[in-house]
């Protein structure tokens, strides 16, 4: 009984020595990917960041918010849009409940800007936080960011909505990895807890 019970021993913890090695069962953090390249990570470089824009998640937020806005007829800054983001970094839009459920609209940031920029630039479009929630963990971050858009600086918003950031501390700067947003609508009001500073 005790030669058998050794030799299942055994054989256990050599497949799971085999298995990590093969790079199929968790390693250090508990996930198999730890210790490995993230195929998310694997687009071209960003261009180089301001120090000022990357140092502190406000900073980083911050900017997002100043490169997107403008009055009609400006031409945003791009690059420096880019250079916030991780490579790969999506925007992804929920969209409202239809015939088939509630739905998303997941862009990479060049098509984002793609689809965005006539918008912005020949419109104008400003958009202004209202409210910031952040939590972190080690190098984790998330904030739900409550915005306001408006035409024109001084006009009342035409709609707000609730951004979810996920974001990456790295080395001495953050990196956006994601933003998931949803907008107000009259059946989903936003909260008051997401609307205080």
């Amino acid at each position: 009984m005790f030669r058998t019970t050794m030799l299942c021993v055994a054989s256990l913890v050599g497949a799971a020595v085999v298995m990590n090695v093969q790079g199929q069962t968790p390693s250090g953090g508990g996930h198999p990917a730890v210790g490995h390249p993230d195929p998310g990570d694997q687009g071209p470089m960003p261009p180089p960041a301001r120090a000022s824009d990357v140092e502190s998640i406000d900073a980083i937020l911050d900017a997002y918010y100043e490169t997107i806005s403008g009055p009609r007829g400006e031409e945003r800054d791009w690059d420096r849009l880019r250079s916030l983001f991780k490579p790969m970094g999506r925007m992804i839009a929920a969209r409202p409940a239809g015939e088939n459920g509630a739905g998303l609209w997941a862009l990479q940031l060049d098509d984002f800007i793609g689809f965005n920029q006539e918008y912005f630039e020949a419109g104008g479009y400003f958009e202004t936080e209202v409210s910031r929630k952040v939590e972190s963990y080690g190098n984790i971050a998330h904030a739900w960011s409550t915005y306001e858009a408006r035409k024109v600086a001084e006009a009342p918003p035409y709609v707000r909505g609730i951004y979810s950031v996920q974001l990456l501390k790295d080395g001495d700067r953050w990196w956006i990895v994601n933003m998931y947003w949803d907008f107000e609508r009259p059946d989903t009001p936003i909260p008051d807890r997401y609307l205080e500073r």
